[in-house]
């Protein structure tokens, strides 16, 4: 049976809460296994110190991925090496697994240009930060690379509050008609900043909307990284050589949970109840896969530890090669925003440039 022959509300699972199996284990070799499990301790750990580093004043707001690890790392894992993510804005974990250094990464975040400068070797778009501008774009370019009669998949990344945006069925619509090779993955997290997702749609799951542009959804267990492995990789080679007549792109709908906030300039605490954040917390995708591996003889202590240490390590390196490199100018803010820059703009630039030399930089953390 196709993986996609379910309902639209059963999710497919490998994984149970504590990493029993309960479905279909991927055929994947003890070296990816492991490559999944440490690139999401990586993505975790990467995680803490980018809000530490933000709540110290050492770079601007960042949106944290605590919790969603399993989605990206196991969607990124099912890609070919010339296939193409598009992103939004907190794909960091799937970025670094498509090549992007954890480098460019805080960069970006920091205020750096540079740091949207993808690597050449990397198939990697930008951040995209405006709510599903992306999806328009990632349709474009898979059917740009369709008519080039390249065999290229696109996995789109958005959110469930992206649903809700006109660019979410422009791109759909489109993508349904000339059949592009484009996987659409929506991280339902449950909460477009302060909107619960019951409040994005009065349908019954986000996955079923891909019957309207006529071709499948599907929902899947996003905190199970092997699941999200399974749907995305199938989803990727109906993509590519679709069978059975099937339209190319697919919608994967990975129900998930964020932990921390919408971005560090947000209090999840007014609009999220404790308990239902601890109660998302037991299905963490990292100990979950942890016990598989460990029930597999993959995984002991000493592995783990060596893992650890390693991943601490390399986000080190990264934090220190990132604020090795100086602060950019304020003014490239406004170099390429006007030909001429208004007197208005001009004199705020004066009166930061005058607090600057009397205080330092120090007078601007936490701004």
């Amino acid at each position: 049976m196709s993986v996609f022959d379910r309902a639209y509300d059963d999710p497919v699972r490998v994984l149970d809460e504590d990493g029993e199996v309960v479905g279909d284990v991927p055929d994947l070799d003890e070296e990816t296994l492991v490559g999944v499990y440490r690139s999401m301790r990586l993505a975790r750990h990467f995680d803490g110190r980018a809000v530490s580093l933000q709540r110290q004043g050492r770079m601007g707001t960042y949106p944290p991925l605590s919790g969603q690890e399993a989605a990206q790392i196991g969607s990124a894992f099912a890609l070919a090496e010339d296939d193409w993510i598009v992103p939004s804005y907190r794909e960091h974990g799937a970025a670094v697994v498509r090549g992007v250094p954890l480098k460019k990464t805080l960069l970006y975040w920091m205020g750096h240009e540079d740091g949207n400068r993808v690597p050449e070797d990397a198939n990697v778009f930008p951040v995209a930060v405006p709510i599903a501008s992306q999806v328009p774009h990632a349709t474009g370019a898979a059917w740009a690379s369709k008519l080039q009669g390249n065999d290229d998949v696109f996995l789109c990344y958005f959110g469930d509050g992206a649903t809700s945006e006109g660019d979410f069925h422009e791109g759909l619509n489109f993508a349904g008609v000339f059949d592009t090779p484009t996987v659409f993955f929506c991280n339902n997290n449950q909460w477009a900043i302060s909107v619960p997702r019951e409040r994005q749609t009065r349908s019954a799951t986000l996955a079923q909307k891909a019957a309207a542009y006529g071709f499948e959804g599907i929902q899947v267990d996003g905190m199970d990284p092997l699941a999200v492995y399974s749907v995305t990789k199938a989803a990727v080679e109906k993509a590519r050589d679709p069978s059975e007549q099937r339209p190319r792109p697919t919608m994967i709908e990975a129900i998930q949970y964020r932990f921390g906030a919408h971005t560090t300039a947000d209090d999840p605490t007014v609009y999220r109840d404790d308990d239902e954040v601890e109660e998302w917390k037991r299905k963490d995708p990292i100990p979950r896969l942890e016990a598989y591996l460990r029930s597999e003889g993959i995984l002991d202590d000493d592995r783990v530890e060596e893992i650890e240490a390693s991943v601490e390590k390399q986000v080190a390196d990264a934090i220190d090669a990132a604020e090795s490199v100086p602060r950019p100018d304020p003014r490239e803010l406004f170099e390429h925003a006007y030909e001429e820059l208004p007197p208005e703009l001009e004199a705020q630039y004066e009166r930061f440039v005058a607090l600057r030399e009397e205080h330092g930089d120090e007078a601007f953390v936490g701004e």
